[in-house]
């Protein structure tokens, strides 16, 4: 019985998965042909030159900080929204969505700006003159320099489509988003193939014209998004007489204010952090950096699943406190948290399984191969940590505990990882994958932090009363 009882409370019955793959399949499937494409894309980078692949790696180091920014913006009003939606106060998930719009905007404006003044300096500091020549820096700083300034043209358009997707996802829509994804990621993959290698009379950009299709690309998403919304309007009240509506609710934007700061904080520190570590690699040379770039191209198509299901728990979580159902959330987060990390397991196996096989469609160097290889299989080993620590981000910022998150997460690869990093670069000769390693192992203090938080309950919280 009481074996029976602990089986229970850590693992749901066959409604509770049923329910669990309604809505994260979409999400993983959105999700990983998105990251196959951006794998696809890699490659066909690679296929171009390690150059020119080290240089669209390090201008992604940067946009992904924006990229983040907008995550952490539309994240804090999801937080509202989930609940909204689970209490059914439509009109206040358009008033999270209003939220989204203006301040997606201003943030994106401000991104693009600070890209086209300060680009130049803040590429150059993923360059080593100690490690590379001035011919191979100065190769990689064009490639990067061109490929970043078209990127921004999308700054906009991504951001919208970013709001647009948050609000009809906290409403258990996933089918939309997956839908406008798969087409999003084809005409992407098509103008990949068409700008990159010069067919059908185009003329050959390499990587500006990966960079290129992908503006291309972030302009139909948002047409689509913009065309599902209006077709639906009557599943999605809160895109009813969207413009004519239009105003800002003082009261909701302070307290998303006051939740969302943080988050955007805390994701723009995040990838601060990332990109500083992957400076740390970078002193190990051009070939380091792309071996680099190759690992992390691969471990973010088998990460979606961690993701996916930070997805669901911020979902299903946030409508069940929204709602009023607060034993029933703790129950839920608790298996599903379980399931993230029996998942990352046998994905993780995957990996390191697979590992060899992914390197080889890269144009690159043996060398950069077995880098990129053994790093793919620390990944692997390894994946769990991401699923835990993602499980218990996600748990925390569904109840609003946003201050938490940016503690335990951004402060913590600021503050430790990235240290790690330098003094291993600084004062080592460790290559390039045993530092990856050691940063890996590190990681284990956010698993550890999380779970000590989200078993305290802390995160429990109705934000929609």
């Amino acid at each position: 019985m009481n074996l029976a009882l602990k089986k229970s409370k850590f693992f749901g019955d066959k409604n509770f998965y049923k329910g669990v793959l309604v809505l994260a399949i979409p999400i993983i499937i959105q999700q990983l042909i998105t990251s196959f494409v951006n794998m696809l894309d890699n490659i066909m980078v690679g296929q171009t030159g390690t150059f020119a692949m080290s240089g669209v790696s390090v201008a992604n180091q940067l946009i992904t900080v924006f990229n983040l920014a907008i995550f952490g913006l539309v994240s804090a009003a999801s937080i509202f929204a989930a609940q909204f939606a689970g209490k059914k106060d439509y009109k206040n998930v358009q008033n999270c969505l209003y939220f989204d719009v203006v301040l997606s905007f201003i943030v994106s404006v401000i991104s693009v700006l600070i890209f086209w003044v300060f680009g130049e300096k803040l590429l150059y500091l993923f360059m080593n003159p100690d490690t590379d020549t001035a011919k191979n820096i100065a190769t990689t700083m064009e490639f990067a320099l061109d490929y970043t300034k078209i990127m921004t043209i999308g700054f906009i358009p991504f951001a919208f489509s970013q709001s647009i997707s948050s609000s009809m996802r906290v409403n258990g829509e996933t089918r939309l988003p997956m839908i406008t994804s798969v087409i999003t990621v084809l005409v992407n993959f098509v103008f990949n193939l068409v700008l990159i290698f010069g067919l059908l009379g185009f003329p050959t950009l390499g990587p500006k014209g990966a960079a290129i299709a992908t503006v291309i690309s972030r302009f139909v998403e948002l047409s689509l998004f913009i065309y599902f919304a209006n077709k639906n309007k009557f599943r999605f009240t809160f895109y009813s007489d969207f413009f004519k509506n239009f105003h800002i609710d003082t009261h909701l934007f302070k307290n998303i204010t006051v939740a969302g700061i943080p988050l955007i904080i805390n994701e723009v520190l995040y990838s601060l952090g990332i990109a500083a570590i992957t400076q740390s690699y970078s002193t190990r040379g051009i070939e380091a950096l792309a071996a680099y770039n190759i690992s992390q191209t691969i471990i973010g198509l088998f990460i979606v699943f961690n993701l996916a299901m930070g997805d669901c728990i911020s979902i299903m979580v946030g409508r069940l406190l929204g709602s009023g159902n607060i034993d029933e959330a703790v129950d839920t987060d608790r298996k599903l948290v379980v399931f993230s990390f029996m998942l990352a397991v046998v994905v993780g196996i995957v990996l390191i399984i697979l590992a060899p096989l992914f390197p080889e469609f890269y144009n690159t160097t043996n060398d950069v191969k077995l880098m990129a290889t053994n790093m793919l299989r620390v990944g692997g080993a390894f994946l769990w940590i991401s699923a835990l620590y993602n499980a218990s981000y996600f748990t925390l910022r569904s109840g609003g505990k946003t201050i938490l998150t940016l503690l335990f997460d951004s402060v913590g690869i600021v503050l430790i990882s990235y240290p790690f990093s330098f003094l291993l670069a600084k004062f080592t000769d460790l290559n390039v994958v045993l530092m990856y390693l050691i940063i890996s192992v590190i990681d284990l203090y956010k698993v550890i932090l999380g779970l000590i938080l989200v078993g305290k309950k802390i995160w429990v919280k109705n934000l929609a009363k």
